[in-house]
């Protein structure tokens, strides 16, 4: 029988597609030196995600900027590439919160890793990128909330006045 879909989702996923240099990546790391809580698993309980996982999906997220916990876990049932990268784990937005939390600085330190390491690889461009960040204080009263009427009355107003 044919499908329109391929049967493996290595099928969707391309030999130089990003997620595989992040699973390559991640797969070589030594969690338990970096500091990640649960890398070793409890002998009593369920099992927890392996903190592997977890961060594929926290570095996917970070790749994409997917920065919420709810749009990665939608994105982790959904998107071929995240279920490729996970193989079909799709841990709620809770389970991604806590690990985000509980594993915040060895998170930071494997993040600098990997930006270290596609710079090392000039995977990057050469592109610069300049963000104003000027904060000013809000005016929200009555007087100086202007709609397009208050305009209109304002310029009659400047007009009068400039007529006298």
């Amino acid at each position: 029988m044919d499908f329109l879909l391929p049967a493996s989702l290595d099928d969707y996923v391309a030999e130089d597609n990003p997620v595989r240099v992040v699973e390559a990546f991640i797969d070589e790391l030594d969690l338990v030196a970096i500091g990640f809580a649960g890398a070793t698993p409890a002998h009593t309980g369920r099992p927890a995600y392996h903190p592997s996982t977890m961060l594929k999906i926290y570095l996917y997220g970070y790749l994409n900027r997917i920065q919420s916990s709810r749009r990665l876990e939608r994105e982790a049932q959904r998107n071929a590439e995240l279920m490729w990268l996970t193989g079909r784990l799709a841990p709620d937005f809770k389970i991604i919160a806590n690990f985000r939390r509980d594993n915040g600085a060895a998170i930071r330190a494997v993040c600098g890793q990997f930006v270290a390491l596609c710079r090392q690889l000039s995977l990057f461009g050469q592109a610069t990128v300049a963000i104003d960040g000027s904060k000013f204080k809000a005016v929200k009263n009555r007087d100086r909330n202007y709609t397009e009427h208050k305009v209109a009355k304002r310029i009659e107003q400047v007009e009068a006045s400039i007529e006298r």
